[in-house]
């Protein structure tokens, strides 16, 4: 039986209250998500239950019970405290997916602080812009990135702290920079958690747009109400059930269903530190006996590549519910995840902005491949008029994705840009930016996105930031990026330029500029593809017209171009 029941019953009974009563919360009460992950389970008597599992890159495995969690994430707060930071100030954490960066997270929230994850791949550029726009106040890495924070600390003069967890002291510190062990630190036992309320902010995700730098989505304390419940429900976590997310916390999934959905609910986590490979993945499913798997489309696809034969190498038995996240999960994938492993990926749609999965497949519920289910009991969405902003009625028809404010983990701000947070929001609807059509049983069909963003890998790239960065190269005169479309990845970036007089065309340029951009900002933002054009379609106004680039990759009708400079 799954945790949920039938989706129609729970969704005509369903309200907010019965996450809040299950976690022992009242309005107005303290509620600290650092508390709730680890002091909460152990509590509850399960201290000595596992909470992590952890492998490296080299294969080494490591283990943590909640109690484990409780002191670490103790000791973390208070290394912080007694550091100088303080409550609401923003902490970065910058990390491959060690231990630390998982405690740290916890241990940032429990004294107040604000955490704020990036990816580790992320490059000096990218690092910048985040840290700039969150005036951060300290940064938690590693020795292998320290590099990159040295090279733009003075450019950042609010970063006061530079915290290096596995500093082995065979150099010397620099400026603002300190050492902390997990292993070697005084445990703290007993340490007074910040009496966060509900709407006090804990989380910053940034999430890419189509104009202007990287947005801060700022969440509170209070999404943990969506994030337990859809934990419960859409994962069907149980109490013996040994869970894996594949996601980074460096975005949303990592962090809502990564570490405070799976923790909240006193579930078992397992997290594999390498890059992807088939036999890998396998492997450790197959090693620490993984009963729910969370995984993105790419990576599913990128198994289907491996085939059949690679899965049957393996014991895979232990499995028994799959979900995929990040985008659209292709009819294809579906049938061949149930033809394969004998279960169904089950796809959900949901936002860095949003929190928590909103529209999303349910165990005992039928899976029409393809499509994105319903929405999440608690959550009223629809489809808007593209002109209007007004509800379709007609079942089928494409409209814009919309969802009525008020679940508890709708971000509450953008960062320091209250005008773009306040655009999300049109007719008392919050719009999601992608476009859906609803079938006559009411289940979601994505359509695409309603921008030019880029959905890479199930990750969002916004084209301002690389084009930014592509005209800071000696050779680009002007330039323009879209998706391109790719089997596996869904879209990759490609770059239009136009190059300044008298620079010539060629391979090695090409190459060139594409490092550029992966040092730059990031491997995600690396153009996979590079067309050099004498100019670039543009309004009369001058605005770059990047719907007629993507049109003509995707095979699409260009449209109206009425407005062009050169019509």
């Amino acid at each position: 039986m799954n945790n949920m029941g039938p989706y129609d019953e729970i969704r005509k009974k369903f309200n907010w209250n019965i996450s809040e009563n299950e976690l022992g919360y009242k309005d107005g009460d303290d509620i600290n998500i650092g508390w709730y992950c680890s002091d909460r389970i152990c509590d509850q008597g399960k201290g000595e239950k596992v909470a992590l599992i952890w492998q490296g890159f080299s294969g080494e495995v490591k283990k943590f019970t909640f109690n484990d969690s409780r002191i670490i994430t103790n000791t973390m707060a208070s290394f912080l405290q007694k550091t100088g930071v303080e409550n609401g100030d923003r902490v970065c954490l910058f990390m491959d997916k060690i231990p630390e960066l998982y405690f740290g997270f916890l241990g940032i929230l429990k004294m107040g602080g604000i955490a704020q994850p990036l990816f580790s791949a992320f490059g000096g550029e990218s690092l910048i812009t985040r840290l700039e726009d969150a005036e951060t106040k300290a940064i938690i890495t590693q020795k292998k990135h320290l590099g990159k924070v040295r090279k733009i600390r003075d450019e950042l003069p609010g970063l006061e702290y530079i915290i290096v967890v596995d500093y082995d002291g065979k150099k010397p510190l620099q400026e603002r920079e300190i050492a902390f062990s997990m292993e070697d630190s005084e445990k703290i036992e007993k340490f007074d958690v910040f009496r966060s309320k509900a709407e006090t902010p804990s989380v910053l995700h940034y999430t890419s747009g189509t104009t202007g730098q990287p947005k801060g989505a700022q969440h509170v304390h209070y999404s943990l109400i969506s994030q337990y419940i859809s934990s419960k429900y859409v994962l069907d976590l149980k109490d013996d059930d040994i869970y894996w997310c594949t996601a980074d916390p460096g975005w949303v999934t990592g962090t809502s269903y990564g570490i405070i959905g799976p923790w909240s609910n006193g579930i078992t986590q397992c997290v594999l530190d390498s890059g992807f490979k088939a036999e890998n993945w396998y492997r450790f499913i197959e090693d620490q006996k993984i009963t729910v798997w969370y995984s993105a489309p790419t990576a599913i696809r990128a198994l289907m590549k491996e085939g059949k034969s690679e899965v049957e190498k393996f014991d895979l038995s232990s499995l028994r519910h799959l979900c995929s996240v990040g985008e659209p999960l292709n009819a294809e994938a579906v049938l061949w995840s149930t033809d394969t492993y004998g279960l169904t990926f089950h796809d959900t749609f949901w936002q860095t902005e949003t929190g928590s999965m909103v529209i999303t497949n349910y165990p005992g519920m039928e899976i029409k491949p393809g499509s994105m289910g319903k929405p999440f009991p608690g959550i009223e969405a629809t489809v808007l008029d593209l002109k209007t902003h007004e509800p379709i009625e007609k079942r089928g028809v494409v409209g814009l994705i919309a969802l009525k404010p008020g679940w508890p983990s709708m971000f509450r701000a953008y960062w320091n840009n209250e005008k773009t947070y306040n655009s999300k929001f049109i007719n008392g609807w919050y719009v999601c930016g992608d476009r859906a059509s609803i079938d006559e049983d009411g289940y979601y069909w994505f359509v695409g996105r309603d921008d030019d963003v880029i959905n890479t890998g199930g990750h969002l790239v916004g084209p301002f930031e690389i084009e930014s960065a592509l005209l800071e190269h000696e050779s680009v005169a002007e330039s323009a990026v879209v998706g391109k479309p790719d089997p596996v990845n869904m879209e990759v970036v490609k770059a239009f330029i136009a190059l300044k007089p008298g620079v010539e065309a060629s391979d090695m340029l090409e190459l060139e500029i594409m490092n550029f951009i992966r040092k730059k900002l990031s491997p995600l933002a690396m153009p996979q593809d590079v067309e050099f054009v004498d100019s670039l379609p543009k309004t009369r106004s001058g605005k770059i017209m990047r719907r007629m680039l993507r049109a003509k990759e995707w095979g699409e009708e260009i449209g109206d171009t009425s407005t062009l400079e050169d019509d």
